[in-house]
């Protein structure tokens, strides 16, 4: 890389911080194609990211095009001296570091200080502008690719999911009738119209208040209303960028969001789980008008009043006439909110921010890791615990988390012993569990009754399962230091 100007980017799969950074990082690439060299350096938090199978999964999700250094056992990162997630290092085309930059919107501070290392060093011959010899993936043609979440309605009988990594999202008719419908047009955009013209942008949960579907379009940091008669997608709520001001309240069309990533309908009010902001908001869906309804902005574990409290990037939310209940990712811990604004927050299960783990137990001695679904049912909540492969049960009333299936490790089975690659999304309806696979591209449906998993059957194929457990190529764009 002698004659590149390069930024090494140390970031961790399960961090959304480190996500909203490659935009900026995509940016910096367009900007100087032959002169910059973007590394990224995965140091991971989590056991399971440590897998390059995983990180590679993680790699082909996110969409991105530069060499990325499987760092399992943090030596690079503590070679710089890493403090924090995400955290970016220039160096110059001479090798020697000129300076490092923690957290998000790093693209004008980089743009300027390569610049001005252009304009010091190209005079003299030391850019080099020869491409690097880069080989990537060929695109996966698996039907689903990467689906974030479902959601089944027993009543149309419709299952909605989420097609993330192919920016959609497909119907699929419950009792196997007809064919799917298609919402958006299967690549990345924002934009409003008929369901063929519509574009999203990581699209991830959904919830169905009437004639509408509302879906957290996550990357386009907006929640879209689907009009399911009228075959039209709008946007409810959002501006299509990401919010950089905290706690600004407002009329959802005017409003900035922070990565929408789950949502829940409940008494004429959308809440949402807004990772980005490690808060949980509400739509008021007569006035169109949003706001905070829970957490203090900073991330962590904290309960207590409903703005003192702490999150960390809650990813998942369900509701019942009681609570709302919340998935709380990064504190691998699940929460419960109450719905009045002058309720509190609580810890039903998990530990806190660097207390994860894989293991059944009550309340606080059970232990997650990263979860980022959960439906309730019958006074159950059930939860896609991501990384452990597993899906979990949290008995309301006694506080109790068991496992229902999957794990331990990662793979694809069906039957009575199922295996799961980050189940990323669980909807439960008519005693079975509709759940994401996500790096299987596959929806699993459990029977609760016979606890038999099968595959659902979806666009005339079989999932095409794209993990390297399969024994398919590793990307030449990861290497393990």
């Amino acid at each position: 890389l002698r004659g590149k100007i390069v930024v090494l980017d140390f970031w961790t799969s399960c961090c959304i911080n480190c996500m909203h950074v490659l935009s900026d990082l995509k940016r910096l690439e367009d900007r100087y194609p032959a002169e910059l060299a973007v590394i990224g350096v995965h140091s991971p938090k989590y056991a399971a990211e440590r897998e390059t199978a995983t990180l590679r999964q993680a790699v082909l999700r996110q969409g991105i095009g530069h060499p990325v250094v499987n760092d399992r056992d943090l030596a690079v990162w503590n070679l710089y001296g890493i403090p924090a997630w995400p955290t970016l290092v220039l160096i110059d085309p001479l090798g020697k570091v000129v300076g490092a930059l923690s957290g998000e919107a790093i693209f004008e501070t980089f743009d300027r200080l390569i610049g001005e290392i252009l304009a010091a060093l190209d005079p003299q011959g030391l850019i080099d502008r020869r491409p690097l010899p880069l080989r990537g993936e060929p695109p996966s043609d698996s039907f689903l690719l990467f689906p974030g979440k479902v959601l089944a309605d027993p009543q149309s009988p419709r299952l909605f999911i989420a097609d993330s990594g192919h920016h959609r999202i497909v119907v699929h008719d419950l009792s196997g009738r007809t064919g799917e419908e298609i919402i958006g047009g299967g690549d990345a955009g924002f934009r409003d119209g008929l369901f063929a013209d519509a574009r999203f942008r990581n699209p991830q949960g959904m919830a169905l208040d009437g004639r509408f579907l509302y879906v957290a379009d996550t990357d386009n940091h907006a929640i879209r209303r689907v009009d399911l008669e009228g075959k039209t997608v709008a946007t409810a709520a959002g501006t299509g960028r990401q919010a950089r001001m905290f706690n600004i309240s407002g009329p959802g069309g005017r409003t900035p969001l922070n990565s929408p990533w789950d949502l829940a309908a409940r008494d004429g009010f959308l809440y949402i789980a807004m990772a980005g902001a490690h808060q949980i908001w509400k739509m008021d869906l007569a006035k169109s008008y949003v706001s905070p309804h829970a957490g203090a902005v900073e991330e962590g574990r904290r309960d207590g009043p409903l703005r003192e409290a702490l999150f960390a990037q809650p990813s998942g939310i369900a509701a019942n006439g009681k609570r709302i209940y919340v998935a709380d990712s990064e504190s691998s811990s699940i929460r419960g909110v109450d719905p009045d604004p002058g309720g509190t927050v609580s810890t039903l299960a998990g530990g806190d921010l660097f207390d994860f783990g894989d293991a059944d137990g009550e309340g606080s001695a059970a232990r997650f890791q990263h979860p980022l679904g959960i439906a309730e049912l019958d006074g159950t909540l059930f939860i896609a615990d991501t990384y452990n492969a597993r899906i979990r049960r949290l008995a309301l009333a006694e506080g109790t988390v068991t496992t229902l299936c999957g794990g331990p490790g990662a793979g694809f089975r069906d039957g009575a012993d199922p295996l799961f690659d980050e189940p990323a999304g669980v909807s439960a309806a008519a005693g079975k569990l509709y759940i994401a696979d996500r790096n299987n591209s596959a929806v699993r449906i459990v029977d609760l009754g016979t606890r038999l998993t099968g595959t659902l059957k979806i666009g005339g194929h079989q999932p095409v399962l794209s993990s390297p457990r399969k024994g398919l190529i590793i990307s030449s764009f990861i290497r393990r230091s």
